[in-house]
């Protein structure tokens, strides 16, 4: 009778264990090709997991609330029959099977119908609900006034959200224990305080005022950027680079260059170039971190973050920069620029970045303090290029010259870049800037 192993599925690069929320089948029970045998929750996510094979439940290893390794076997599948007469046995377990969906049918459209189940304390409570509960500052005591329609009550995420849009919060004058709730069968070690202090309605808006809901791209960038001011402890170090040379440089090669090559040379490749040799003499900025374990990148794939006609923002990343000549590195600025202009790029050329940069400069910014693009450890801004009096010193004494000068910007994550590694790494890049051979060829 050959026995086939379920287990629990991948569900993201992140996840590594997830709660069973319910068994749909249990031992005995027949169960058909790609029909749900449990369901599932992860603190982002609720799903169910399918056979993929066509059956009787033999075995559960695992109760409902428990937290299980992604990989590991859940349930035994017998895909042989358990008898001498399968053909009989399977009509009443099939039978079975189909008044259990009956059954659970009825009691889903009981519990739509009334939109109402009552609450006994009990309810279990997915880590994907707790996340959102601990988001939206919702306590305990509230948390158990939401009506649920999933299976025994539970609250699922479609109540969350329903109860969510619909603005209406449970006042919080519930008797609630003093001491703090814990979730029932999580196997997450939370306190949710019942003391927790609830969201504040949205405010009515009033006046001459225009409402208008962000945008797919816009959310994505919030939250993006909300989820790495909360990850990483950010520190911005500033240094003021003399970057004449590098101007005199351009101005003098530009045109040339753009008859040859059919391309125009901005500073942004050569920024690009400067801050992929820098990287390669402090690689413990050019990495990521994993819980405790740094992640030190051999690649050097330096995003270029471009603001989009629309407002928005986006980061194509050029990959393995250090291995690219300043001709290569631009014409890879220029065609991912011009993309992504026209929402032109594909998934993978936004992928896989090791550090940032970007260009506050062109809009006539001085300087910036820009937030760290997740999972990276560090983003350089670059300021506009004015010409500034300054001091220099010759051998025949101090003088007072017309410079080109620039302020760089490097925020960097203070749990594995220390301000001493930080300051060294920008001010390597504005000494690369400030030496560049005005004598150069390309």
């Amino acid at each position: 009778m050959p026995i086939v192993e379920l287990l629990m599925p991948k569900l993201g690069e992140s996840i590594i264990e997830a709660t069973i929320l319910t068994w749909n089948k249990q031992v005995g029970d027949a169960v058909a090709v790609d029909e749900a045998v449990l369901e599932i929750a992860t603190d982002k996510v609720d799903s169910e997991v399918p056979s993929e094979v066509a059956g009787t439940i033999s075995k559960l290893l695992f109760n409902e609330g428990d937290v299980v390794p992604v990989g590991e076997v859940v349930a035994l599948i017998d895909t042989g029959g358990s008898g001498s007469t399968p053909a009989q046995e399977a009509a009443p377990a099939a039978s079975v099977s189909v008044k259990a969906v009956e059954a659970t049918v009825e009691q889903a459209v009981e519990s739509l119908s009334s939109s109402v189940v009552s609450n006994t304390g009990e309810r279990f409570y997915s880590p994907l609900v707790m996340s959102m509960a601990k988001e939206e500052s919702i306590s305990m005591s509230e948390l158990e006034q939401i009506p649920g329609t999933g299976k025994e009550g539970r609250v699922t995420k479609a109540d969350m959200q329903a109860y969510l849009s619909s603005g209406k919060k449970v006042k919080e004058n519930i008797k609630a224990s003093p001491t703090s709730v814990a979730p029932v069968n999580t196997g997450i070690q939370t306190e949710v305080s019942t003391s927790k202090p609830v969201s504040p309605p949205s405010p009515v808006q009033s006046g001459n005022v225009e409402v208008i809901e962000m945008d797919r791209m816009r959310k994505m960038i919030a939250k993006h950027m909300v989820n790495s001011v909360q990850t990483s402890a950010h520190v911005t170090t500033f240094v003021e680079a003399d970057v004449t040379n590098l101007v005199n440089w351009r101005n003098r090669i530009k045109e040339d260059f753009k008859k040859r090559e059919g391309e125009n040379i901005t500073f942004t490749p050569i920024f690009i170039e400067v801050v992929a040799k820098a990287l390669k003499e402090f690689p413990y900025v050019n990495c990521s971190l994993d819980g405790d374990n740094i992640i030190l990148k051999k690649e050097i794939n330096i995003g270029m973050a471009a603001a989009l006609p629309n407002g928005n923002l986006i980061v194509p990343v050029i990959k393995n920069c250090d291995q690219l000549n300043l001709v290569g590195i631009t014409k890879k600025v220029n065609d991912l620029a011009n993309r992504a202009r026209n929402n032109q790029l594909k998934p993978d050329e936004t992928a896989g970045g090791t550090y940032t940069l970007t260009n506050v400069g062109s809009f006539g910014n001085l300087m910036g303090t820009p937030i760290i693009n997740q999972p990276q450890v560090g983003i350089l801004a670059v300021g506009s290029i004015q010409k500034k009096p300054v001091v220099l010193e010759t051998s025949e004494g101090d003088v007072i010259a017309i410079r080109h000068m620039m302020f760089l910007s490097h925020s960097y994550d203070h749990r594995i870049v220390d301000g001493a590694m930080g300051g060294r790494f920008v001010k390597r890049v504005a000494d690369l800037l400030e030496q560049f051979d005005v004598n150069r060829t390309i």
